[in-house]
């Protein structure tokens, strides 16, 4: 397995940009406490948004990070628990050949891909990993 560590997908020439479209349900954590993911252990703290996707995909998002990348349906409100819409925020992602790993930030939880699945890349320092099917029906190229 590939173990990666530390990249920069905006140095990679067969990186691309791509954004999310989805609308998902979510839960505020009461407590703090742990997810298995497909992709591995999703630690989490009280206050963190426990996400379930389209595609029935079980992930967790820190509170800092969840406003900037969701935004509440009509009739609700930020922090409240029901369905949210991903906002259109543009990530790299490369489709990987291998079998792969990567911490989620460092010192995060370690996430594992399989060939075919992709990196993405929020910022710097900053990853996720999507099963290939799913990247398919939520995610779209973006022009350059």
């Amino acid at each position: 397995m590939l173990e990666l560590h530390d990249i920069d997908l905006s140095l990679d020439p067969t990186a691309t940009r791509y954004v999310k479209d989805e609308i998902v349900q979510v839960v505020f954590a009461s407590s703090p406490g742990e997810l298995l993911s497909r992709e591995g252990l999703n630690t989490f703290a009280s206050g963190d948004a426990l996400i379930t996707g389209s595609t029935g995909d079980r992930w967790s998002v820190s509170r800092e990070r969840f406003e900037a990348k969701y935004q509440p349906l009509e009739n609700s409100k930020m922090g409240e628990d029901g369905p949210y819409r991903s906002r259109p925020v543009s990530v790299l992602g490369k489709q990987m050949r291998e079998d792969f790993s990567i911490p989620r930030c460092a010192g995060g939880d370690v996430l594992k891909g399989l060939a075919n699945d992709w990196l993405l890349q929020y910022a710097p320092g900053d990853y996720g990993v999507v099963e290939n099917a799913r990247f398919q029906q939520v995610y779209r190229c973006l022009s350059t």
